[in-house]
């Protein structure tokens, strides 16, 4: 299993800096831009980052993991309070994150860790007519050693 991180900083800024390093990341992987697969997960990847960053005030750390079934996005933050879903209204600009969260991902949930929680989510790389998506887990690029590393943790479902 590949991982790859970003500190994010606890400012809105720092979402489309998290947006374009997924980007970047996905790519070295052989999942292009423009694929349904790297379409969401970036979509993801900003509701969870913009969650973190928005809702906590606290720096967070934004990772992907490559390998197995899917790509898993994982954002944990200092912040002990869970995730809530509202109910936003017809001309809210906001309350809508998590419902997105769980109509594009294939599972998601959250868990404490230490003081704070990681919330993640996970995606299928099987196309729907079954064939696999573009980009092998061992086809990322290791041109970018940033704080890649092997994850030796059980997988939670929640």
């Amino acid at each position: 299993m590949l991982q790859v991180q970003l500190e994010v900083g606890p400012d809105p800024a720092e979402v489309g800096r998290a947006r374009r390093w997924a980007r970047s990341r996905l790519a070295g992987c052989g999942i292009g831009e423009d694929e349904p697969l790297a379409e969401t997960l970036i979509l993801l990847i900003s509701e969870l980052v913009t969650n973190a960053v928005v809702h906590t005030g606290c720096p967070a750390v934004l990772r992907m993991l490559f390998g197995g079934p899917g790509v898993r996005v994982e954002v944990a933050d200092a912040s002990a309070r869970g995730p809530a879903r509202r109910q936003a209204a017809g001309d809210d600009t906001g309350g809508r994150g998590l419902e997105l969260v769980d109509g594009l991902a294939d599972r998601w949930g959250w868990q404490r860790e230490g003081a704070g929680k990681r919330i993640w989510c996970e995606i299928d790389r099987a196309e729907k007519d079954g064939k696999r998506a573009a980009g092998r887990p061992d086809a990322c690029s290791e041109e970018q050693p940033e704080t890649r590393g092997q994850i030796r943790e059980p997988r939670v479902y929640l």
